[in-house]
C-alpha cells in the first residue's frame, strides 16, 4: 500500500506538470501541494500505523500479475497514441488576467485572518483526534473496547468483562492502612495473608496489622 500511495503521488505530480504546461500555474501547484503532499502524509501514517511495518510478514496484494502489467502497457499506449494523433487546439490564457497574483493577494490580504484561522482550526482537530484516540475513555481503554455502564444505577457493566490483574494485591494493602479500623481491617488483613502468604517480606508486614487488627477488634 506505501508504494501504491508513492506511485499515486507521482501521478499526481506529473498532472500539476502538465497544469503547469497548459499555462495554468495556479491549477499545477495546487495539485502538487494538496494531492501529492496528501499522498505522503497518508504513506507515513501507514507506515507508522501498520500492523507490520518492517515487513516481516510480507502479503502480496495483486493476485493477476500478467493481467495487471498488460492492462497497464495497454493504457499507457493508448493514452500516448491519443495525445500523439490529437488535434488539440490552442487557447493560450489572456496575459491581462493576473489569477494567481489576485489569489495570493487575497489570501494575504483582507482573507488572511480567515485563512490562518483555517489553518489553526485542522490542526487543533487533527491533535485532538490524536488524542482521544490514544488515551484511556471513560469505560476503559481506546485499544480494549467500550464497556457500556450497567443496566441499573451501580450495577455491573454490561458486556465483556476484563480479566482483573492486581486485584487481591491492592485489596491486601488497603487492609494494611486500614488495620486501625475494627472490623474492615481485620477482613482485608485476612484477604491479605491468604493471597500474599508466599511472599515473605508483604507476608511478615501485613502479618503484623492483621495482629494489629485483630488486637483493636477483641479490645
Amino acid at each position: 500500500m506505501v508504494r501504491a500511495s508513492f506511485s499515486l503521488m507521482l501521478s499526481f505530480i506529473a498532472v500539476g506538470g502538465v497544469g503547469v504546461l497548459l499555462s495554468a500555474p495556479y491549477i499545477g501547484v495546487a495539485t502538487v501541494f494538496m494531492m501529492a503532499v496528501e499522498m505522503m502524509v497518508m504513506a507515513i501514517f501507514m507506515v507508522a500505523f501498520m500492523m507490520n511495518p518492517a515487513g516481516l510478514n510480507p502479503m502480496q496484494m495483486v493476485h493477476q500479475h500478467r493481467l495487471s502489467i498488460a492492462a497497464g502497457v495497454l493504457a499507457f499506449v493508448g493514452l500516448s497514441a491519443a495525445v500523439l494523433m490529437a488535434d488539440l487546439p490552442a487557447d493560450p490564457v489572456a496575459e491581462d488576467k493576473r489569477v494567481v497574483f489576485d489569489l495570493g493577494l487575497e489570501l494575504l490580504g483582507p482573507s488572511m485572518l480567515i485563512f490562518e484561522t483555517a489553518g489553526v482550526t485542522l490542526l487543533a482537530t487533527m491533535v485532538g483526534a490524536v488524542i482521544l484516540s490514544s488515551r484511556q475513555g471513560r469505560y476503559g481503554p481506546a485499544d480494549q473496547g467500550a464497556r457500556p455502564p450497567g443496566l441499573s444505577r451501580g450495577g455491573e457493566p454490561a458486556g465483556r468483562q476484563p480479566t482483573e490483574t492486581g486485584g487481591h494485591h491492592g485489596h491486601g494493602h488497603g487492609g494494611h492502612d486500614h488495620g486501625g479500623d475494627d472490623h474492615g481491617g481485620h477482613d482485608n488483613g485476612g484477604g491479605h495473608d491468604h493471597h500474599h502468604g508466599q511472599d515473605d517480606e508483604h507476608g511478615h508486614d501485613h502479618g503484623n496489622g492483621h495482629d494489629h487488627a485483630q488486637g483493636g477488634h477483641s479490645a
